[in-house]
């Protein structure tokens, strides 16, 4: 089996079928920016996109993704080494604390902004409130989608 993650093709063992796609990133791929929460898809410090969807990788069986998935982890936004907005958008307002639940942050948040290029601050509170943070940095991941939301239509 073989499957796309950054725009790159990876080869998987048969006895890779069973494990989450998690696990496959971090141990097999090396991309560890992806992480480990809760275990159980409710905190999203593991969120992925998979063909463009925010997903919980933690939960997600790797025989039970859609042939040709194209999966992105948040190593996979940054562009010819140039930061994705969000990204940007994180570090110019210094939003992390811990910073475990980041990743995932961002990636929901990028759903989003490809959905809503412009959202309200109730669609981010509505898209956001399943993504925890343990340090409580609620407003500033707010204020960093809509910084991110200028940036990105600039």
């Amino acid at each position: 089996m073989e499957i796309n993650v950054n725009d790159k093709r990876f080869s998987l063992q048969d006895s890779d079928q069973n494990r989450k796609l998690l696990w496959i990133l971090r141990d097999k791929l090396g991309l560890i920016g992806t992480r480990y929460g809760c275990g159980a898809g409710y905190c999203g410090a593991c969120t992925v996109h998979i063909n463009g969807q925010a997903t919980r990788s933690c939960v997600t069986p790797i025989n039970s993704l859609p042939p040709n998935a194209k999966i992105v982890t948040v190593e996979g936004l940054t562009s010819d080494g140039k930061l994705h907005p969000i990204q940007q958008a994180f570090i110019e307002l210094q939003v992390p604390q811990c910073g475990w639940c980041m990743s995932g942050q961002m990636m929901t948040a990028t759903t989003l902004l490809n959905k809503s290029p412009n959202p309200s601050r109730t669609e981010i509170r509505n898209t956001m409130k399943n993504n925890y943070c343990r340090c409580g940095c609620y407003h500033r991941i707010t204020k960093a989608i809509e910084l991110a939301a200028t940036l990105k239509n600039d």
